[in-house]
């Protein structure tokens, strides 16, 4: 339990078997609890660079009706394409420009099979989370010893392509398996991304030792908005200033909201000049951190330390 603050006890937040965290308990952060720079508002901008294995394809394609099953969906594929010939060039760019750091979310084969790009993400600083081999590489479809594998073949290609070890992880899909919060604490990762439980990171403890848990958020992602549900690019601008209008107003504690695009998806003019925007926007205010979701797990297992030895 951190000091200085009263929390809730880890048990008021029991762990059944269908949850990421079966078998942990939880601890939340305390109710002062303020971003780097004392800051009460934070926002991560992230991209996610994915790839398919061979014989598989994205399953929310550009056409929206699907082919018959067992029916190569080659628009589906040339789709994806573009995040790796295309979009994530323009992605850095607009980084570059900015000078942002973002959390960049990369499955294991684009390492394999484009490893200068996935070196080239991390040597502009950018924060590389583990996102599986590939994303039809789902845990939940997965035996423990195949998940097992799939986390440690996905890290060393990661590696390989970096010389960086990934510190955070989440699932295709954002998807896990019961077990898999208690295999990444004991691969040795410090969080993850496979929940939409909370508003706020906390942290979970296995035996192996302590994990935290750093919720997505839907409402301001590309691939629900623009691909599931056919919103004009700008409704995402809308919904980013919407949040922070909210927060700014009524909400007393701390707060954060994750912009996050595809590189095949608003990696594309039309979306990344949306993303552009929101960039602007958080980088003219004062009152907002703006970070990577690795440097802010490293700031909150840095209060728990301190506080642990106080």
């Amino acid at each position: 339990m951190l000091l200085g603050a009263v929390t809730l006890s880890a048990q008021e937040y029991p762990m059944n078997e269908l949850s990421v965290h079966a078998g942990a308990t939880e601890t939340p952060l305390p109710a002062d609890f303020r971003w780097p720079g004392g800051k009460r508002l934070a926002v991560f901008f992230r991209c996610a660079f994915e790839g398919w294995s061979d014989g598989h394809w994205p399953g929310v394609g550009p056409m929206g009706n699907p082919l018959k099953p067992g029916v190569p969906d080659l628009n589906a594929i040339g789709f994806a394409e573009y995040g790796h010939r295309r979009g994530i060039f323009r992605v850095l760019d607009t980084l570059a420009r900015e000078n942002v750091k973002a959390t960049m979310i990369v499955s294991g084969i684009m390492a394999e099979r484009h490893g200068e790009i996935v070196r080239k993400i991390s040597d502009a600083g950018h924060d590389i989370v583990a996102h599986s081999y590939a994303m039809d590489v789902i845990p939940i479809y997965l035996s423990e010893d195949e998940e097992r594998a799939n986390m440690r073949r996905t890290v060393d290609l990661i590696v390989r392509a970096t010389g960086k070890r990934p510190t955070g992880w989440i699932s295709p899909r954002g998807t896990p398996s019961p077990r898999t919060g208690r295999l990444l604490a004991e691969e040795g990762f410090e969080w993850h991304g496979d929940s939409l439980n909370d508003d706020l990171p906390y942290l979970v403890h296995f035996k192996a030792g302590t994990v935290v848990s750093f919720s997505s958020n839907m409402e301001c992602n590309d691939l629900p908005l623009y691909m599931r549900h056919g919103n004009p690019p700008r409704v995402m601008l809308e919904i980013f200033q919407d949040w922070l209008d909210y927060a700014r107003k009524y909400e007393k504690g701390a707060a954060r909201i994750d912009p996050t695009i595809h590189s095949h998806v608003f990696g594309r003019p039309v979306g990344m000049a949306v993303f552009q925007r929101m960039i602007e926007i958080a980088k003219a205010a004062d009152d907002i951190w703006i970070g990577t979701r690795s440097e802010a797990v490293t700031y909150i297992l840095a209060q728990q330390n301190a506080a642990a030895g106080a």
